[in-house]
């Protein structure tokens, strides 16, 4: 039986140290690491990884919840993977271990919680930027496109496709252009 410890941030200014500490105390026998967002599995090597080489018997270790899946649908397809080999999961900050049934019971109750709390944050998020836009403080990002260079484009007589391909954006871009326009 191998513990193999799985470790996540999102963003830059953060690092792993405090979750590695951790998953080496627990026991650890390897850690894997990676920066990348939680919301989804495309593009987490390191998860991809640990999911295809663990075993029957294994245990796949993680700090916290949320450093595995930030959605309840998420965590549950990475157990049932989990369950498929024979392997299990153990969260240490709520002692869950995916070996009994209360501690199945009590991650499905968890993930409803933590994907709860992910929609309250994009909700109070969103609301903030409303205000802001409200405002006039919030104005979005900067404009990567040229609208005035489309629209000249367009005047010249050239197509959207065309348009597209010397601009070196998407089609639906310019069309979104011209039809604001």
């Amino acid at each position: 039986m191998a513990m193999i410890g799985y470790a996540r941030v999102s963003s830059t200014d953060q690092d792993t140290a405090l979750q590695i500490a951790e998953l080496q105390v627990a026991g650890c026998d390897t850690i894997r690491q990676e920066q990348k967002s939680g919301r989804t599995r495309e593009g987490r090597s390191e998860l991809a990884t640990v999911l295809d080489f663990i075993r029957e018997g294994d245990v796949l270790v993680v700090t916290r919840l949320d450093r595995l899946a930030r959605s309840l649908g998420d965590a549950l397809n990475i157990v049932a993977e989990l369950e498929g080999k024979g392997a299990k999961l153990r969260i240490l900050n709520a002692a869950i271990d995916t070996g009994s049934a209360s501690g199945k019971a009590f991650l499905g109750m968890l993930g409803v919680f933590a994907e709860f709390e992910t929609n309250l944050r994009r909700e109070r998020q969103m609301d903030g930027i409303a205000k802001a836009k409200a405002k006039g403080v919030y104005k979005g990002r900067k404009p990567r496109i040229d609208a005035d260079q489309v629209r000249a484009l367009k005047i010249q007589g050239i197509g959207p496709a065309e348009i597209a391909r010397r601009l070196c954006i998407g089609r639906a871009s310019v069309y979104r252009m011209l039809k604001g326009a």
